[in-house]
Formats: C-alpha cells, structure tokens, sequence
C-alpha cells in the first residue's frame, strides 16, 4: 500500500482563563483542518508553536506538506507599519514560528495552503503588506467576520480561472468569513487569484511550482458540507504526493 502523505498543520497557544490552571499554556489546532486531511486522504500532524530552529528545521522534515492555520492578526510591525486602532490581539511568538516554519517549508520546496490568518502570514512573510482593518479599504461593504455557523457560506467569491484554485471551484463560489484584515500588497512572485464583490483579497497563489496558496475563508470548517472545499485539500494532498 503507498504512504499516504503526512500533512503538517501549524500549531497555536491557547492559555486557560479560568479552571484549575489560570495561565496555563496549551498547543492545539482546531479539530476541522485535522477532520479535513484525513477525509481528503492524508495523515495530519500537528506541529506545535515553537521557536527552536533546529526543531522546527527537524519537524518540517518529517511532513510532505504544510498548512498554515488561522488565529491571531499579525504584528503590522512585520510589514513596517504602526499598530493601527483597530488592529485585533496580536502575538507575537506565534509570528515567529509561523515565518520560520513557511519560509523553511518554501526552501525545502513543499506544497503550503495558508488558511486566514496563515494566508496573511504567507504574503507578509514573502514581503506584501495587509489592510490591519476591513474599515481601511475604499468601497469595502461586504460582513466578512459573519455572525452565522462556521459552516455557512456567507458570500460570493470569484476565482480567476486560469489559476489552481479556479481549477478546482469553477469561476464562482461562496465562502465563509471570519476576518477583519486582509492582503493589501501582494508579495512578489504571487498573484491575486480571487476576489470578493467589493475587492477584498480571497486568495493569493505563487505564480511558480510547487504550489503555495493562500486562503482568507476557512475551507476546513466547510469541507463536511461542500464537495469543492473538500476538493482544496483533496488537490494539496496529491500534490504532496508527487511533490
């Protein structure tokens, strides 16, 4: 039987508030981007936050491909901005594992899929730049932090369709959305792959192989109920079998 590929899935913190442990730190991912590599045909395996570069260079070894998950807004410092009112909680750490962990992950010439916040993290740490609110962009007008089930598509996206993604949903789909920054210059050598109705960035890809793409929506917490977000990973898994 052929190895299934082994999906590396970014880690966060989670400090408890309450309970019998106040302060105390956990690693964890949100069980849908596991759910979602298993169904699509892959082993997921959780790398935990950590900024040891020897570790996460001997993590990153283990795995044929990389997710990059959601969380956190990402320290505009990073992209030679002043943290603007509006800007969400930060962290800091978590920016520095996930910009060693992409950039040693484009260097070892593995597939990458940045979900929301790791969509984020792929342009900036690549050199683009971020809205650090909705608010900022001129005619934005869409609710793109939704009030509804994870699982609900909210509004409309269209895909460029001469990309991968485009590809894979056709011209026109429909996203969840839970996000209040978004990619304001895009990174060199990537390109703008979809589009939300009042112009806010849905999706970046890497204009040359192996595949790095970035999306703002949360195809993971979709999957279960729509066949072409299932169909993303379905994709990135068997390109992190030819890889």
């Amino acid at each position: 039987m052929k190895k299934k590929p082994i999906i590396g899935i970014s880690g966060s913190m989670i400090i408890d508030e309450g309970g019998m442990f106040p302060g105390y730190k956990r690693s964890y991912v949100n069980n849908d981007y596991v759910k979602s590599v298993i169904e699509a045909g892959g082993i997921p395996f959780i790398i935990p936050m950590n900024n040891d570069e020897e570790v996460i260079e001997n993590q990153l070894d283990l795995i044929d491909g990389l997710i990059l998950s959601g969380g956190h807004d990402v320290n505009p410092l990073l992209f030679n901005e002043e943290p603007h009112q509006k800007l969400g909680g930060i962290y800091p750490e978590r920016d520095d594992f996930d910009f060693k962990v992409v950039k040693k992950a484009m260097n070892k010439n593995m597939p990458i899929i940045g979900i929301c916040r790791g969509h984020q993290v792929i342009n900036v740490a690549n050199g683009g730049s971020l809205y650090q609110d909705l608010s900022l962009i001129e005619g934005c007008y869409i609710k793109h932090n939704q009030g509804s089930l994870p699982s609900q598509a909210t509004h409309t996206v269209t895909v460029e369709k001469d990309s991968v993604l485009g590809g894979i949903l056709g011209e026109k789909t429909y996203s969840n959305s839970f996000h209040h920054l978004a990619v304001k210059d895009v990174a060199d050598g990537f390109r703008i792959v979809a589009l939300a109705e009042d112009g806010v960035v849905e999706a970046i890809e890497r204009e040359e192989k192996p595949l790095v793409m970035g999306i703002q929506w949360h195809p993971e917490m979709m999957s279960g109920v729509d066949k072409g977000m299932m169909d993303i990973f379905k994709y990135f898994i068997n390109e992190c079998k030819n890889k």
